[in-house]
């Protein structure tokens, strides 16, 4: 079965976890957000009386609710088998000091007859040709292990039966049992005994899910257990609630008390899922952001989503900044793209969120120009000079790099290897590109000026700066001149994204939002902007990325929608604006997280659910709305 969509997400600072609507755990990454993925699949059922296993995840009988204690990322999973009469209350929250993912269980008896239940748990790890999982039951405690770390699953209660191998051969039947306690088998199976319930009765069933890098041998592995085991889960849950209340409370940037209506409550919902999101997306050693949690490990439908772009992250800092998170901003820019940068002074196009390059396949010119963009943000966000002084240098080996690929394009002289698109589909010279190192070049003249009276000590640097500063000057007029000169097609009456295709594509509005070369009422900006009304717009008032775009099915996307809001604030058009994030809004997942596209047939989340970049751009426009009164 292929798990596309990450209903639900909960973690800490090493560990995170995904779920399906119907409480299933899908993926765990473990020690950072994006590497590894451990579970092939983790199953938990029920043997009741004669029956054979009931999944909890999936069975004809069962009727689901999910919902997150409010303002927490502490996940509850109602579940109603209606063939038993049986409820179950499944909590899930991963712990902030140690690296467990507890599931609570209460099961309430609202049949007229006594019921008698086993718990089972079937777990499969991710198992490759150079690194094969085993199973190990020892000590009331299952341990799937491999060479690079342990997955154990125990409970306070003793173990009733296991199975190592060949699990798939009776697991249906609900009675597991075999004679090994050690095997190469990737997925092994526990049960224990809940023992009888009786009509109205509830009892309660707590199993903790241990993972650690194996590195320490079984003698500290077992000493962990035994320690963790000893945690008193229900308070455990209550520090984890209280934890993320703060930092919701700590992280509320926009301070955001709304009228109380039905769609302000969705508007607040995304908000807060947002606050929520960032930190379990962000390597907090290296502040390296992922853009989501995976959802295509086989790269059936994409070249899969769990890393860092700089492009992306462009963008999420500066939601960081509004959200109070100024210190994880900083990181991404003093650690992360420090460690990242190239020695000629590019960065490559993804990364994992350690720093190390992940796999590509080409490069975005416009992901070097974002940095320096990003860094003079960030300053103008905090108002700190020491941001710049840190990354001064970082920033000129990037400027340094940028200037050569902008005479290369200029003079036409292709010495340098071909860039993509901010969509990574198209190779050549685009207009979003460009206009992102317009952007770089004045957000550099703007940090020399912050920065001059570091240079009056100096005297020569000081002259070398303002001879810089010159040369941008005058390199801003060639960079517009050459826009206008390339990129307006006269006979379509607006900007294209490229010399090829000349296709009309969203992004063309960075030339407004977010680089600021034209204002949003000149002319050709308006007959641009008309043009991607005729081609972009859907039916349901959703933007598509550009014409004919084919990817998954070629749905308008939350961050296209989201930038013609921007744009049409800008433009004073409060009404369009207002409209394109109520579509947002309306279409969001469960939960108050955004996706990457919106099915305009069913009105609902496509693709990729709780997207960075979704989330980052919801966030800069609900502050523009506050701040010019359009939402209150």
């Amino acid at each position: 079965m292929e798990k596309y969509f990450n209903d639900a997400i909960i973690g800490n600072q090493n560990l995170t976890a995904s779920y399906n609507t119907k409480g299933e755990l899908l993926r765990m990454l473990y020690p950072n957000t994006d590497y590894k993925q451990m579970i092939d699949f983790y199953h938990v059922g029920l043997k009741i009386n004669d029956s054979g296993i009931v999944y909890l995840h999936e069975d004809i009988n069962n009727v689901y609710e999910q919902h997150y204690i409010e303002g927490t990322n502490i996940l509850n999973t109602e579940i109603i088998n209606t063939y038993f009469n049986l409820k179950i209350l499944q909590t899930d929250f991963v712990s902030i000091k140690e690296n467990i993912i507890v599931k609570r269980y209460k099961l309430t008896n609202e049949n007229s007859i006594d019921l008698d239940i086993d718990f089972l748990v079937h777990s499969s790890l991710v198992t490759t040709q150079n690194n094969k999982v085993s199973g190990l039951c020892k000590n009331d405690a299952l341990m799937q292990y491999n060479h690079d770390y342990i997955v154990s699953t125990f409970s306070k209660q003793k173990i009733k039966s296991s199975q190592i191998n060949n699990t798939r051969a009776n697991i249906k039947s609900g009675q597991i049992e075999d004679k090994d306690y050690i095997g190469m088998s990737q997925d092994s199976s526990i049960s224990y005994e809940i023992g009888t319930i009786k009509p109205q009765e509830t009892k309660e069933f707590e199993l903790i899910i241990y993972v650690e890098e194996n590195k320490t041998g079984l003698n500290e592995l077992e000493k962990n257990i035994e320690r963790i085991k000893k945690i008193d889960l229900k308070t455990e849950q209550e520090n984890v609630k209280k934890y993320w209340k703060k930092y919701l409370k700590t992280h509320d940037g926009l301070e955001l008390e709304l009228a109380e209506t039905p769609k302000n409550r969705k508007i607040k919902e995304i908000y807060e899922r947002t606050i929520l999101l960032f930190p379990l997306l962000t390597n907090k050693e290296t502040g390296g952001i992922s853009a989501a949690i995976e959802v295509d490990e086989d790269l059936n439908n994409c070249g899969r989503y769990n890393y860092c772009w700089p492009r992306d992250a462009l963008f999420i800092t500066n939601a960081m900044d509004i959200l109070k998170m100024e210190k994880e901003s900083d990181k991404f820019y003093k650690v992360f793209c420090k460690n990242t940068q190239s020695r000629d002074g590019m960065w490559e196009q993804r990364f994992f969120t350690d720093g190390r390059l992940a796999p590509c396949w080409g490069y975005q010119i416009d992901e070097t120009a974002n940095v320096i963009y990003g860094v003079y943000n960030h300053y103008k966000a905090v108002n700190d000079k020491k941001i710049l002084k840190d990354n001064l240098r970082m920033c000129e080996k990037a400027l340094n790099y940028l200037e050569k690929y902008m005479k290369d394009v200029i003079e036409e002289t292709h010495k340098f290897h071909v860039s993509y698109d901010l969509w990574e589909m198209c190779e050549g010279v685009h207009l979003y590109s460009i206009a992102s190192i317009f952007a770089a070049f004045d957000s550099m003249i703007k940090i020399y000026e912050e920065l001059k009276e570091e240079f009056t000590k100096n005297r020569v640097k000081q002259e070398n700066v303002n001879n810089k500063k010159e040369e941008l000057r005058q390199e801003l007029v060639k960079i517009r001149e050459y826009i206008l000169l390339h990129f307006y097609d006269e006979n379509k009456k607006s900007f294209v994204r490229n010399l090829d295709d000349k296709k009309i594509d969203i992004s063309i509005l960075g030339l407004v939002i977010p680089f600021n070369i034209f204002t949003p009422k000149e002319k050709k900006i308006l007959n641009t902007v008309e043009r991607i009304n005729m081609t972009l717009r859907t039916y349901t008032g959703g933007y598509t990325r550009f014409e004919v775009d084919h990817y998954m099915n070629g749905n308008p996307w939350v961050i296209t929608t989201l930038w013609m809001a921007n744009y049409y604030l800008e433009a004073g058009e409060k009404t369009k604006a207002k409209e394109c994030f109520d579509l947002v809004v309306k279409t969001c997942a469960k939960h108050g997280f955004l996706p990457e596209q919106i099915n305009n047939e069913k009105m609902a989340p496509a693709w990729v659910i709780g997207l960075g970049w979704s989330h980052a751009m919801y966030i800069i426009t609900l502050k523009k709305f506050i701040e010019k009164g359009i939402i209150k």
